[in-house]
Order: structure tokens, then sequence, then C-alpha cells
């Protein structure tokens, strides 16, 4: 299915081997480039249809399963458009996943082992991992806060306006010089009762308390605190000591940025960013291609000469739109209604506190008059939060301390209807309070007015007015049609608060329900390239969810002799599938024709009906399977039932995932593959569902039972489904927002049995959904080797498949 304006060239290819269409010609250009001697089957096809695609400025879509050799396919095509074109100028990667992040940069290696003239290559990751104030633990406040706080008190100390009233700045790198020599601790003084900074096996040779500027570097009375890794790279001219030399075959990752730059006191993250401008093959997370607030990192770099490849992509739509989302929690109303306040009253102090602060905001174009009303603002809107909560939990639960232990998790207080396109409560009191909609938008300049002014008359306080501005002012900017606007309340237990605060926290929450127009302005923007994973299918369905199918065009050279359709040439979206290429006969796949297991036909988990025992049985035959059995049920909740009913009628031990910490998880997978087989039972909407590779003896069958739906019920999934049938039509509204990816998550799931070409497992889709013929079947979904390789079997005869598999197989579990 093709949008207008875009060119759709679809195949399927199946898991035969590949062949050059002239076989006795010399080996295409792309060999001097692969990592390895000889490539997968189908890996060829990719390899040479991304480099077609990637020569006309357009997009492969690719599903390809495990197997397939995805990544160095991506790799071995970008490399060779960037060595053998003059279209690219680089390559961006970005993954959702650290354990694919670590195989492009292996990938990439083999790549330069091979290549005469090796890639710059760099991996991205954030501050937070290559501060070295973070990783000693010397902060007490977020990574962000403390090192946009010291960053801006560095620049100040080092900064000098040009003179000429153009507002120029240049950096005094003599001045930064006395900055990093006044830290530097001396052994002959007695800053050597000050320890180093230290951090594993790098030692900096700053102390790790912050250090204060000299007298003769201040500028008023207050000295404030800088970073001196910072001071360094301003002292170096912003140049670094990291090189691409120093990492392994020319990739440079955290390890080499820290050991570079930590011992010569230069920081690592500026040492990143300065290599990012030369880097070749960049490889990041989403965050570095399509987050707003991290894509500062990036924009310089990134363009329509960038090839980009995106990995994991049927992620793509979910996790765009969160970091497309806002949120403003009701503390960081009040913290910016306090800086706001704090600035009004030392404005108050004094005629020359009021002079002071008037000089300072007139660069802006704001008043001291209008911080007022700003203040204003922020305090009712407290207030209106604080009011709209109380009556919301009141209606529901009554008293709180009472309905304590039965209060959820989360809750949503949606302000409009989420079926239709209308203006939100909080905009409606807003415009009834007298705010219009230009004060409103006015927030965001002045909420940066007060935060520049503030980092002057007051450096000691951590502000965020300036993005608690930026977000409300955005409230209103977007439209009603593709975002959502509802209260959300998260659970807390805080006893010393009174009222619904001692059980909720409460945030304003702006949610993006259709990323396609932003995807779509993003890839229209970039020169082309590769968008992967194991579990695209439909194909189709997520060209247009991602916005390829509209994807900009190219643009012609203006003159007046140019056509129309001269000047709007679409650019190619091509498709590839890529099936399993691992023996068939190593596997078995079923469809367990149960009744659908939904809410209304299974009922609560207490009551054990018919659907339930049938799903009980069908579940205990499966976990009789040798070895390690995955089970993966729509909910934790179900999860939890299904573990009770197996612990007692298995010979092996039944390990139940709920929702927790990462560090849980991980000692649950832990004990999972350690030692005899077991059972482990999840909700596949889990963290244990994808990203987690169950190679070797880890994994011998995974289950899915149902379709994981999302909560259809959401106000926010309700909107999500309107804002869907307004964009692509009501007829596919469910399709495309609900069920295509609640499908993927299961294949995902499944995904994680067969993982090399000597593994055995078996794979069950556990639900009538998955049949053709069923009600609301999501058989179509599914890819169509898929459809026909999957064994449609009654609940009874499972005990028979499962016995009949393990006989064939005597290795199977082992």
């Amino acid at each position: 299915m093709s949008g207008e304006g875009a060119s759709s060239e679809t195949a399927t290819t199946t898991g035969e081997p590949s062949e050059s269409p002239d076989a006795d010609s010399a080996p295409p250009n792309w060999r001097d480039v692969f990592g390895y001697d000889e490539p997968y089957d189908n890996q060829a096809d990719a390899i040479e249809t991304a480099i077609e695609t990637g020569e006309r400025g357009g997009y492969l879509v690719m599903e390809g399963a495990c197997g397939t050799g995805k990544t160095m396919a991506a790799l071995t095509a970008a490399g060779t458009l960037l060595r053998e074109t003059d279209r690219y100028d680089n390559v961006l990667v970005v993954t959702p996943v650290k354990q694919q992040r670590q195989q492009f940069i292996e990938d990439l290696r083999a790549i330069n082992e091979r290549v005469d003239d090796p890639f710059d290559g760099l991996a991205l990751v954030g501050k937070a991992d290559l501060c070295p104030y973070e990783r000693a633990g010397a902060f007490e406040e977020s990574t962000q806060e403390a090192c946009e706080e010291l960053r801006d008190h560095t620049s100040g100390l080092v900064a000098h306006g040009d003179g000429g009233g153009e507002g120029e700045v240049w950096w005094d790198s003599a001045r930064a010089g006395e900055l990093v020599s006044s830290a530097r601790i001396d052994p002959d003084s007695w800053n050597t009762l000050d320890d180093n900074l230290s951090m594993g096996d790098h030692t900096a040779p700053y102390p790790t308390a912050r250090p204060t500027a000299p007298d003769s570097l201040a500028e008023d009375d207050h000295a404030p605190t800088f970073c001196p890794f910072e001071a360094d790279w301003y002292a170096r001219d912003k140049s670094v000591p990291v090189s691409f030399d120093a990492g392994e075959e020319n990739v440079v990752t955290t390890d080499e940025l820290l050991a570079g730059s930590v011992p010569a006191g230069t920081c690592p993250h500026r040492s990143m960013g300065t290599l990012l401008d030369d880097a070749e093959v960049v490889v990041g997370n989403y965050t570095h291609l399509f987050d707003p607030r991290t894509r500062a990192l990036t924009d310089g770099a990134v363009d329509d000469r960038t090839f980009v490849i995106v990995d994991e992509a049927h992620r793509l739509e979910g996790r765009v739109r969160e970091m497309l989302s806002d949120r403003v929690g009701i503390h960081s109303l009040r913290r910016a209604r306090n800086d706001v306040q704090y600035l009004r009253t030392r404005a108050g102090q004094s005629r020359e506190h009021r002079a002071q602060v008037a000089e300072l905001l007139d660069p802006h174009e704001v008043g001291t008059d209008s911080l007022e009303r700003v203040e204003e603002f922020f305090d009712e809107a407290i207030d209106w939060v604080d009011s709209r909560v109380d009556r919301y939990l009141a209606n529901e639960f009554g008293d709180l301390d009472r309905a304590a232990d039965d209060l959820p998790e989360t809750v949503e207080i949606p302000l409009r209807d989420p079926e239709i396109e209308e203006r939100d409560e909080f905009s409606a009191w807003a415009r009834e309070a007298g705010y219009s909609a230009s004060f409103c938008k006015s927030l965001h300049s002045v909420g940066a007015a007060v935060e520049d002014v503030l980092g002057t008359v007051a450096p000691e306080r951590s502000c965020v007015c300036g993005d608690v501005g930026r977000l409300v002012a955005r409230w209103w900017t977007r439209d009603h049609a593709s975002y959502f606007r509802e209260v959300t309340l998260t659970s807390t237990d805080r006893d010393h608060l009174e009222g619904w605060e001692r059980h909720y926290t409460a945030a304003l929450f702006c949610y993006d329900c259709l990323p396609a127009e932003d995807l779509k302005e993003r890839f229209s923007n970039l020169g082309g390239g590769v968008l992967m994973s194991a579990t695209l299918e439909p194909i189709d369905v997520f060209r247009e969810c991602v916005g390829l199918d509209g994807v900009a065009v190219e643009e012609g050279d203006g003159t007046d002799e140019e056509t129309e359709e001269e000047a709007a040439e679409p650019r190619p979206v091509v498709e590839r599938t890529y099936d399993l290429t691992f023996p068939p006969e190593n596997r078995a796949s079923w469809v367990v024709d149960a009744p659908a297991f939904t809410a209304r036909n299974r009922g609560p988990p207490a009551e054990n009906n018919g659907v339930r025992e049938t799903y009980a049985y069908a579940l205990r035959e499966l976990a009789r399977n040798p070895g390690n059995v995955l089970l993966c049920l729509p909910s934790y909740r179900e999860a939890a039932w299904a573990g009770e009913r197996l612990a007692g009628a298995l010979d092996k031990p039944v390990l139940v995932d709920e929702a927790s910490s990462d560090a849980t998880t991980e000692a649950l997978k832990r004990e999972f593959f350690a030692g005899e087989g077991k059972v482990l039972v999840t909700s596949t909407r889990g963290t244990l569902t994808e990203g987690v590779d169950y190679d070797g003896d880890k994994l011998g069958t995974c289950a899915v039972v149902g379709v994981p739906l999302v909560n259809v019920a959401s106000p926010r999934i309700r909107a999500v489904r309107r804002a869907y049938g307004a964009a692509f039509d009501e007829s596919k509204a469910f399709r495309y927002a609900l069920t295509v990816p609640a499908v993927r998550r299961a294949r995902q799931a499944i995904g994680r049995v067969i993982r090399g070409p000597e593994e055995v497992g078996v794979r069950a889709f556990v639900d009538e959904r998955y049949t053709p013929d069923a009600p609301r079947s999501v058989a179509d979904c599914l890819p169509d080797a898929e459809r026909e390789e999957f064994v449609t079997l009654t609940p009874m005869f499972v005990e028979t498949v499962v016995d009949r598999f393990g006989t064939e197989h005597p290795e199977f579990g082992g």
C-alpha cells in the first residue's frame, strides 16, 4: 500500500540463497567493505537493494528474521555509499537496544579490520555515562541540571564580547587556562588534602569537590563554582585529546573517551561532541535522531547528506510518541512559580535591585511588571490542578486513606472527550481566567528570561522556569486532533504531605497520539537509509504509520521551465522481507485454537471457568517441554494467575515475573538461565520478551497467550485510535493503532526461541484469533511464511504433539 507522492517498490524474498544478476561478473564494490568472507543467505540481496535505493535518496524497509545478518548488511551498504558515491557524508545508526548497539560496534570493527582505510566510528552515550563527577558520585542533583549549571558558569567566566555592539562572543582560552590551573591539585600545596577525583581506572587532575573561580576571575563578590573539565576544553580552543585511532579498529566508545579525556582533565562529553563532527559512522540511540531535547548534540552533523540506519524499527512509533509527549509535574509548576517569585522579591528589595533586574531582563524584551502576571498564572494553574485531582479522586475512590490498599498505580484524568476534537479543560480554564493564548505562548520566552537573569543574580539556584515555560507554551501551540491532554497520577507514598498528595504525584500531560507527521518531517530531512527489524510486517501499515509514504520529495532546481512533476519526483521506498533461514525441521510452530483469551471470555483470575481451564491445560502441556519454557501472558496479572496454576502441576521450577526494577528483572533472568530447565511466566508487554538474547540452550519453548493489546478503554488509547482514524481512515484505526503493534509484540516474543542454525525449539500462539477464519482474526498481520508454517491444533492435541516433537528431537532442551 502506498500513499500519494511516494514510490513503492515491493519485493518479498524467501530464505533461498541470493544470486547476483550476473554471477560471472566481478564482485560488486560492496564486497571490499563486507566484514566477513561470505554473506549469509539473502544478505547480498539486502546489501545491493540498500545501495541501489540509497543512491536514489530512498529508504529500504526490511524485515529480516534472526540469522539474516541485517546489521552487517546495513553497515556494508552504508559504507559502500560513503566510499563509492558522493551522495553521503556520514552514517547515523540508531537503536533502542544496548545489545544491538554493541553488535553494530562489533560489526563496524569487523569491517574496519578488512578495509585499507578504516571508517572513523563513534558510539554516542548520554552525559551521565561520561561525566566524571556523576561517575564518581559527586552530584546530588540530576546530571543534566548540574552539568548545565556548571557549563553556564564556566562559559560565563571565559566569554568576552567583541566590544562592537554586535553581540558576538569569543572564548578566552588563556582565561580558561587560568581556571584550569586554579583547579589542578598542586602536590606542593595544601590542596594535597583533597583527593583526586577518581572513577575506576581513571584519575583526574582535579579534586572531587567542584572548584570555585578565583577572585581574580570573578566579576562580582560571588565567585561561582565551575567545571574544570569544561574549562580545559575551552583552554584547548575546543580541541580534544582523543582521536579515532585511540579506538579499537578506529571505533571510539565510552572506554576510549574516558581514558583519553579524564586523566588529561578534559570533559569526555565534549570530546565525544567534537569527534562527532568528523565521524563517518556514528552509533547512537533513538533519542539522538528523534528527541528534540537530545538532538542538539547531533543536529549539526545530521542533515540531508546523512544515511540513516534505524534498527528495531517496530519500536519506532511508540518510542517517538514518548519522546514527543510533554509532562509537567505539579512540583515543577511550583518550582517555576518560585523562580519567578524569587526574582520579583529581589527586584522589590531596593531601587538598585529593581534597576539591575530590569537591565538584565531588557535584552529579552521582558519587563519587571510582567513577572507578577506570570507568577499569578502559575499560582492559579497549581490551584486548578490540585482542585481537579481532588474532585476526581473523591468521586472515584472516596476517602483515599481508607482506600489506600486498593488504589491503582496510575490514574488518567482526561481533560476532553477522547473521541472528540475539542479544547481541553485546562485551556478552557485559562481562557476564562483571562489568560490569552498569546500570553500562554509567551511563557517560554519569559521563563527563559527569568532563568537567564537568575543565573546572574542567584547562580546557586537550580531553575526550571525556562523548561516549564516551554512545555506549558507548547500546550497551547499543539493541535487537539493529534495531541491528547490529561492529568496523570502516579502512585507515591509520602506520609508527610496532606490530602491526595500523600498517595499520588500529579502532572499535566500532553500526549502525542500520531507521530507520523513528525517522523515524516525527520525522514524528509535525511539523505536516505534503511529501517529494519525482525517484525515489521505488515510493511504497508508500517510505512504509513511512520510517515514514509509521505516523505518529502526531492526538490528540483527551481527554474521556470521545470514542470510540477519534475520538481516533485517522489523518493523511492523499497520493501524486503527475508524469512527464517534456519532448518525448519528443527522447530515446531503451532497455533492452539483455544477460545479467544479476552477479558470477557476468561473473567477474573479467581473465576476458573471453562476458558481458563482450557488455557491452564494447554499451558501445562507446553510447559512440560524439556529445557527452559517462556510463557507470555497479556499482563502481569494474568502471568501471576498462570504461575499459580502451574506451580503445583509441574516437576520443574516455575518463576513468575512482575513489574519491578531492572535489577530484580536481571536477577530473575539469571535464575532462569542457571541450572536445569524451568518455566518463566511473564507479560508479553514486559521487558523479557524483547531485546533479550535467549541463544543456545537458554530457551527451548515460547508460548504467547492471547493478543497483547493495550488497555483499549484507556482515555489515552481511545484518543490514539481516534487520531489514527482521522489520519488513515476510521476503518483502519483499530488495526493500525492497536492490533498490528500487539501482533508485532507477540512475534518478538516467539522470535526469542530459534537464534541459530543448530537450535531446536517450539513456538506457539495460544488463541483462536491467530487462525485465519476466527472472529477478529489477526492472522493477516503475520507474514505469509509464518501463516504457512504455523500448524493449527486443538488444545486437547497439545499433549500429543509435545510428546512427538520430544521423541523426534532427543537433543531438544539439552
